[in-house]
């Protein structure tokens, strides 16, 4: 009999699936069909993952009515790899539900719309790229050299390396990235954001 596959991923060990777990949780309770989850702690950058290869064989053993997913980037955030994966789901009548989006498939709608985010999927992780590559730049330029800190000792940060972290944690980005931008431990990084009482997660 063939099951529902519900994946979740999540890049890091510093990331949980608090976001995406309720609605997949609500979703698969009112499914009379049986509901198999695969997971993965892993780059959306790349297909090459334990929990996705187990899933993608099972789908290939026809196993597999339907993929489902919290939000269509958690399968993978690049163009070519998500296209490729469409027309594999497609040539195997296997359908693919992501919920955040809407998308369903097995429809022609749903169809254009997957090849659309796919290419807002790459695009946006290409522009996380030149944001923290910017940002690296210019902290070369006002003379930030990377390296560690005493711990448990705060180290001095400037007025710009905190609006500097400010900044690119509002737009998202790790606390890993802002710490090689910026030069700063992590521990530092998390003391300037508890400072400014930001949420970091």
């Amino acid at each position: 009999m063939k099951h529902l596959a519900i994946y979740v991923r999540v890049s890091s060990t510093g990331q949980d699936t608090k976001s995406q777990q309720p609605d997949l949780d609500r979703w698969s309770l009112g499914q009379a069909a049986p509901v198999q989850w695969y997971r993965d702690v892993a780059s959306g950058k790349s297909m090459d993952r334990p929990g996705w290869k187990k899933l993608e064989a099972a789908i290939r053993a026809g196993k597999v009515e339907s993929v489902v997913v919290w939000r269509l980037d958690r399968l993978g955030r690049t163009a070519r790899g998500l296209t490729s994966l469409f027309e594999e789901l497609r040539e195997r009548k296997v359908n693919l539900v992501s919920m955040k989006e809407g998308l369903d498939l097995s429809t022609s709608a749903g169809r254009l719309m997957a090849n659309v985010l796919a290419s807002v999927a790459q695009f946006e992780t290409e522009l996380r790229g030149e944001r923290v590559a910017a940002g690296q730049a210019a902290a070369r330029a006002r003379g930030v050299r990377w390296g560690g800190s005493i711990a448990g000792k705060r180290k001095k940060v400037s007025p710009t390396q905190e609006r500097t972290i400010r900044a690119m944690r509002a737009s998202g980005e790790r606390v890993t990235a802002i710490s090689r931008t910026v030069g700063l431990s992590r521990p530092t990084i998390y003391s300037v954001l508890k400072d400014a009482s930001e949420v970091v997660c």
